[in-house]
């Protein structure tokens, strides 16, 4: 991709094709697990975590590429599509297990009622409706719960920024990551012992039997966090811990040359200047560079005060408005 300017700020109309864009914002969404780079130790890491059953944590500023292994991980152990869990401050674990929709079941129950049953006209008979009531097609796995449904093959489950919930929702994941299992209460309740709820990332079911959800291979979990806040020692010590290393102009170079089958004309320069300026203390996120790679680098590339400007544009600290 080279820069040419679609947007002339001259209110005319015209018929401007857009070039490709990078292949970091294709859509749908592809996998960039063959980009990918892992910083020393990460591989480590992951291995660790994946033979001892535990999840890893990975801590870092934001951007510094912390969620990226998991697609890597995922292609290269056939562990099918990635679930994602983003947490906020709202998250709780009961939404990351399963989410049922209890309004829409007494809506459901209410139509069934009114509805005329054995002829028309005649009132529906409440017991009837109860009897066609089924509470499956009203619950469904979150990403956790379907992490944790029996498979061969153990799932791969992004938590990302774990460190923006809140005080309490590590100390409930506890449970469930040293157990690998949940249950709906709902179904506890429930007249019939096996029930099929729909998972979070395809149309197919799982049967659950008496309400409980047990995992055979405990899924591949990677928690990020960017540091702002820690957490507790029982927390800790069910995690494989990793710290991203910083940003070095070797590092970086190897991202560069991964994302564009080699390294452009010019970029040994971006990246100097970038990884100066991360070692400074400055919070810059590496999609940044690629960015400025991107647009900034190739035969049409913008010279002089142009070039200057939005380098300056696309290369903006992030702590700042």
């Amino acid at each position: 991709m080279t820069w040419k300017p679609y947007y002339r700020g001259d209110g005319e109309q015209r018929d401007v094709p857009l070039a490709d864009p990078p292949p970091w914002r294709t859509f749908p969404r592809e996998s960039q697990h063959r980009e990918y780079q892992p910083p020393p130790g990460l591989v480590d890491a992951v291995n660790a975590a994946l033979h001892l059953r535990r999840p890893l944590l990975v801590s870092g500023p934001a951007g510094s590429g912390k969620s990226s292994v998991i697609e890597q991980v995922a292609h290269e152990l056939k562990l099918g599509t990635v679930l994602r869990w983003h947490i906020t401050s709202r998250s709780s674990l009961t939404e990351a297990l399963y989410r049922y929709d209890a309004l829409g079941r007494i809506h459901a129950q209410s139509l069934r009622s009114a509805m005329p049953q054995g002829g028309a006209g005649r009132p529906g008979r409440p017991g009837r409706g109860r009897s066609r009531d089924e509470i499956g097609p009203f619950l469904q796995l979150g990403p956790l719960g379907t992490a944790l449904v029996p498979a061969k093959q153990p799932r791969a489950l992004l938590i990302d920024e774990i460190d923006k919930s809140d005080l309490d929702l590590p100390s409930d994941l506890l449970e469930v990551l040293e157990r690998g299992e949940f249950v709906l209460p709902e179904l506890v309740r429930y007249r019939k012992p096996r029930v099929a709820v729909r998972m979070w990332d395809t149309d197919k079911e799982h049967i659950v039997e008496n309400g409980r959800v047990e995992c055979s291979q405990f899924p591949f979990i990677l928690l990020t966090s960017n540091g702002e806040r820690d957490f507790s020692p029982a927390f800790l010590r069910r995690c494989i811990r990793y710290t991203m290393p910083p940003l070095t102009a070797d590092l970086l170079h190897g991202i560069v040359k991964a994302h564009f089958d080699g390294a452009p004309e010019g970029s040994d320069e971006l990246v100097q200047q970038f990884a100066e300026r991360a070692g400074a203390g400055e919070h810059l996120a590496i999609d940044q560079l690629l960015n400025a790679v991107a647009l900034l680098l190739g035969e049409q590339g913008p010279r002089g005060s142009q070039y200057e400007e939005l380098r300056e544009l696309v290369l903006r600290e992030l702590s700042r408005a």
